[in-house]
């Protein structure tokens, strides 16, 4: 009997890179118009001002030939922020009666906003596609009761030692809830991996702390003799510069190590991503985006954020294991064989 001929394994596809396609001249004009429309009819129009920004920003990012869309409804996102104002005027209402009125009216607010982030993470979920197939949130409301009050509560009382798993925890329960037509994203970053960007931008704020304070007492010539005063203005220099430098050059680092570590470690069914964020370009992007902003009195707004996103997306990479074509199909597939989710859903405007 001769020998069953092997049959040689199909060839990898091709890495897919992610691309933004938008100007900053065509953002302007969306831009200055939802403002002006806003201004125009005392914040309504902001619910359409969001649909039409994430229109913009979805259909100009693109990933193997194809941009993603967004479907939101302008109606369900004004319902959602009415609610979110009116409770908002009832807290502010009791507190101005009695604190303890304040109290009793915040309890059931927290109570409450788990299940309103579940449910913004629902509705922008279930209105985003790509080839015309839509993404979907299955997470449950008692998870996100642990996620979004229980582990907060922890991270506070551990004076912020926890931080970093509760993100880790916040991470996971967003993508491992997340689909796309029914193949699951699966997100395998441990807690550890959490630990390291975070314990990094502590010591490198430690660093720029002591750095700040040594160059400032030297200024002063504060020493053992020093008034009261100097030592006020030399502590309000120091956290002050602390401050502005975690701001401008630690918080870009962990925006970061942290995107490219949830992304290269989140898989959609056999395709992975790669991200590769580098801190120092994305410094130099904010930081010039701020002088930009002030010299043109908040005119480079628009800009602003398209350079922001065109360099973001520019930094994801799609690594598929098999044919996309053939992936998509399949899930068209199957959504059309369950049949898809219909519901009400409530968007509070609140980003994750």
């Amino acid at each position: 009997m001769e020998a069953e001929q092997s049959q040689p394994a199909p060839p990898t596809p091709a890495a897919e890179p992610f691309q933004f396609t938008g100007s900053g001249g065509e953002y302007f004009r969306i831009w200055i118009v939802n403002i002006a429309l806003t201004v125009v009819t005392l914040g309504i129009y902001s619910a359409w001002a969001k649909v039409r920004r994430l229109q913009y920003f979805y259909r100009n990012t693109r990933v193997a030939g194809s941009s993603f869309d967004y479907h939101g409804r302008p109606t369900a996102i004004l319902k959602g922020r009415a609610i979110a104002f009116g409770l908002l005027v009832i807290y502010n209402l009791a507190e101005k009666f009695d604190f303890r009125l304040a109290i009793a009216v915040a309890i059931p607010i927290v109570i409450a906003l788990p299940w309103m982030l579940r449910q913004s993470l629902r509705f922008r979920l279930h209105y985003s596609s790509w080839r015309g197939l839509r993404f979907a949130f299955r997470g449950t409301l008692s998870s996100a009761y642990v996620v979004f009050l229980l582990w907060p509560i922890l991270a506070l009382v551990s004076l912020t030692l926890l931080g970093p798993m509760w993100h880790q925890r916040l991470k996971r329960y967003q993508h491992d809830n997340s689909t796309f037509g029914t193949a699951a994203f699966r997100f395998s970053a441990s807690v550890g991996s959490f630990y390291g960007p975070y314990l990094r931008a502590l010591l490198m704020f430690a660093g720029l702390a002591v750095v700040i304070g040594v160059a400032a007492a030297t200024m002063s010539g504060f020493g053992p003799g020093a008034s009261r005063g100097a030592m006020i203005a030399v502590m309000a220099i120091v956290f002050g510069f602390a401050f502005v430098s975690f701001s401008v050059l630690l918080g870009p680092y962990l925006l970061a190590r942290i995107q490219n570590l949830v992304w290269n470690h989140t898989t959609l069914g056999p395709h992975r991503f790669e991200c590769r964020l580098q801190a120092r370009k994305l410094v130099w992007i904010l930081l010039s985006n701020l002088l930009l902003v002030v010299v043109t009195l908040g005119l480079f707004v628009p800009f602003a954020a398209v350079r922001l996103a065109r360099y973001r997306v520019s930094c994801m990479t799609l690594l598929p294991a098999a044919s996309l074509d053939e992936f998509v199909a399949a899930e068209q597939a199957s959504v059309a064989a369950v049949g898809e989710e219909l519901g009400e859903f409530l968007d509070l405007d609140l980003s994750l």
